[in-house]
């Protein structure tokens, strides 16, 4: 039985990227296994950064109190025996400032009022991310780690160590992200987080201890959803297919929609919005979503190549064929940088219909390579590199488009 520690953790004052303080930063987390410091001044702790509405809860070794998507979000990876094996690491899983999962943010109470905080928090960077995990980390007695991993916006957060702290880690793994957000998806979060606030009780922010925006946050879901699966995917799982007779719209219909059917992957994505209005805050999904869309890895650097210049341990890239909200162009565009700047690296590509969603549905794919780059470095023998084949670097048409069809008229 792996042992278990997960609490929140009360860092002191904390200011922001913004400027704006608050006097207790609080952060909550859960770490697994039990924590070994190296002669060299390494260890065996590694940090797992949670994607945009993840949690610290990664693996179901942890304490209940999560639920839906964000409840042992990655129990396939993390685990005894798993490709993070918590029996032979230290794995500490922080949930990020702004978020509604214990630590600081929106939903929580500001202490100065009693009362939540509401949009009265301060703007949250996924710089503040980054070093409230570092202030957490030396809570704990962690010092320099062996990895930091994440998916998603949390592989921009995986990316922001290697710049910020770059001699606190020895591997990076950032899966399914990118140096930045493209034009596409920062138009498609722009719409999701309006389809929030212009919900009328949303109320500027402040719906605590009232109805809150739950269609504004679903309708916002549902455009995320639509993001994280791939245009093969949706067509193989739904099609144009009726759904049954038994399903119910979620949403009010016009008068015409009587005579039309009520498609199955409109009740996908209503099903989808039902569950995720039942765990997250509205307040935290604007914030958070705001994080992710103003990271770009070259703020304050001529390059990303630049930026990445002083980190000196080894990086796995992942990415995946059939995601068009992190492409594989993305990743490698990063692993270019990392060439440049001579960090040693390899850019793993997985074969996948799955979309986005397909680092955290695929561990058959995902878990081998991790488990020998944790183990062995670039040396692993389930590692894989674009560079060792030329076929994979002639251009972009062997990497994931953005599907400017699928959101067409």
């Amino acid at each position: 039985m792996t042992s278990v520690e997960s609490g929140t953790r009360s860092l002191g004052e904390f200011t922001f990227e913004c400027g704006e303080s608050i006097d207790d930063l609080q952060i909550a987390y859960e770490a697994y296994g039990d924590f070994e410091a190296h002669a060299d001044g390494g260890s065996n702790a590694i940090l797992i950064c949670h994607a945009l509405t993840g949690s610290q809860n990664v693996s179901s070794e942890g304490v209940a109190g999560t639920s839906g998507q964000a409840r042992a979000w990655w129990n396939d990876i993390v685990g005894p025996g798993k490709a993070i094996d918590t029996t032979e690491y230290y794995v500490v899983c922080a949930n990020v400032p702004g978020s509604c999962y214990g630590s600081s943010g929106p939903p929580a109470e500001n202490p100065a009022t009693g009362e939540p905080w509401g949009t009265e928090f301060p703007p949250v960077t996924i710089g503040d991310w980054t070093r409230s995990q570092r202030r957490l980390l030396d809570e704990l007695g962690v010092g320099r780690l062996h990895a930091v991993v994440g998916g998603s916006a949390g592989g921009m957060n995986v990316l922001d160590w290697a710049v910020q702290y770059p001699d606190d880690v020895a591997r990076i793994v950032p899966v399914a992200a990118a140096a930045r957000l493209d034009a596409q998806c920062l138009a498609l979060d722009a719409i999701a987080r309006r389809a929030i606030t212009s919900d009328d009780d949303w109320q500027g922010g402040d719906y605590y201890g009232s109805e809150p925006p739950t269609d504004g946050l679903a309708l916002a879901r549902q455009v995320g959803h639509v993001m994280y699966l791939s245009k093969t995917s949706m067509q193989e799982r739904f099609g144009r297919r009726a759904a049954g007779r038994d399903a119910v719209r979620s949403f009010p219909a016009d008068r015409a929609a009587g005579y039309f059917p009520y498609r199955e992957v409109e009740s996908y994505l209503d099903y989808q919005a039902e569950k995720f209005v039942e765990r997250f805050d509205p307040n935290s999904y604007l914030y958070l979503t705001r994080s992710m869309d103003d990271y770009d890895l070259s703020e304050g650097y001529e390059s990303d190549a630049d930026a990445l210049a002083a980190y000196e341990g080894e990086t796995l890239l992942m990415s995946f064929t059939g995601d068009w909200h992190f492409t594989v162009a993305q990743s490698e565009s990063v692993a270019e940088a990392c060439r440049t700047a001579n960090v040693p690296v390899a850019h793993h590509v997985v074969e996948s219909d799955h979309g986005h969603d397909a680092f955290l549905v695929e561990p058959e794919k995902v878990g081998p390579p991790l488990r020998d780059f944790l183990s062995s470095g670039l040396e692993g023998r389930a590692v894989h590199d674009t560079a060792e084949d030329e076929s994979e670097t002639d251009g972009d048409d062997d990497f994931a488009p953005v599907h400017n069809s699928l959101f067409g008229g």
